[in-house]
């Protein structure tokens, strides 16, 4: 089969095209024909080996010393049952399931992936394309994790920064799903995206200051972690929640600090998903309470130029690879 290996740390280029080994299932395994992967941040930073120079020896032995250990990367994916194993009970040949693999495993960037369906997985709804379910198992799981964590409750404000990226995009959707007051940071090209998710207010980060304006906020969500820590916490309420979903080391040391000896939460780090968590999400899509922004859709075989994209840091919602054309 076709599959895209990461063949050493570095820039888009270093993915290449290759044929290996078809997977065979075990009898309590799928075989999953993919049609549509993502370009997440996860499978970049991985691609460049982008982490703090503190965890660099750490991480790098845990994914790979000279390149990954799992050349293959890709996190989530929405295809097409090809092959149960005989202990299969939720899922049979032709299903067409989405889902994410799990943590550090990755192996999406190919036309077939081995699932279990004990995972985070889930049918498809017959009103729904691939497209509109690929990028849900981790980035839209992920904005309903720090969502979720943060306790949030109708008509609390909440300040969402990045608005339009593939968190963000999501987060305001769910934020607005749980009757909270939205208030969205994105660019000028961005505005009229965020206020046709339900955001309340909008902020352009080009020509405004948020953290100028006085205003507080019960939850703060930097949903792609370029917010400078000390004007993020400013701008969060006596007893009020700070989340991050992407810090290096002195903002994590910095929040540990607050969540010590101040009278604000810091929630920070990797989203742990629920089982539960992929089927909430497709319901509120089924729903149309809920939706997945697409910026591009890229071939297979143009993987390189999406991750090229991607480096950019512009992009709109999601990044969507099309496997099967």
């Amino acid at each position: 089969m076709k599959a895209i290996l990461c063949t050493s740390y570095g820039p888009p280029e270093v993915l290449q095209i290759k044929e290996i080994e078809k997977p065979v299932p075990n009898d309590n395994e799928i075989l999953i024909k993919v049609h549509t992967t993502t370009v997440t941040a996860g499978d970049v930073r991985v691609r460049r080996f982008d982490v703090p120079v503190l965890f660099w020896l750490p991480i790098r032995l845990a994914l790979g010393v000279k390149r990954p250990k799992q050349p293959v990367l890709g996190v989530e994916y929405a295809g097409e049952v090809e092959v149960a194993g005989k202990d299969i009970k939720k899922f049979k040949i032709g299903d067409r399931v989405f889902g994410s693999t799990p943590w550090m495993k990755f192996g999406c960037y190919a036309e077939y992936i081995i699932q279990t369906e004990d995972g985070i997985i889930s049918e498809i709804p017959e009103s729904l394309r691939y497209e509109d379910v690929a990028s849900v198992p981790f980035m839209g799981i992920g904005a309903l994790y720090f969502i979720q964590k943060a306790n949030i409750r109708k008509g609390q404000k909440m300040l969402i920064y990045g608005a339009s990226g593939a968190v963000g995009t999501y987060a305001v959707q769910l934020a607005k799903y749980f009757e909270a007051e939205v208030t969205a940071v994105c660019s000028t090209a961005n505005q009229e995206l965020v206020k046709s998710l339900g955001a309340d207010k909008t902020v352009d980060y080009t020509k405004e200051d948020f953290s100028k304006n006085s205003e507080k906020y019960d939850i703060f969500f930097d949903a792609v972690g370029k917010c400078p820590f000390s004007k993020a916490i400013k701008s969060v309420k006596k007893y009020g929640i700070y989340i991050t979903a992407d810090r290096g080391l002195v903002e994590t040391v910095q929040g540990a600090l607050v969540n010590l000896t101040g009278n604000k939460k810091v929630i920070a780090g990797t989203a742990s998903p629920k089982i539960g968590d992929i089927d909430f999400l497709k319901k509120r899509i089924a729903e149309d309470k809920l939706k997945t922004v697409i910026d591009k859709i890229f071939p297979f075989e143009e993987l390189v130029e999406a991750h090229r994209y991607v480096d950019q840091g512009h992009k709109k919602g999601n990044v969507i690879i099309s496997v099967v054309s």
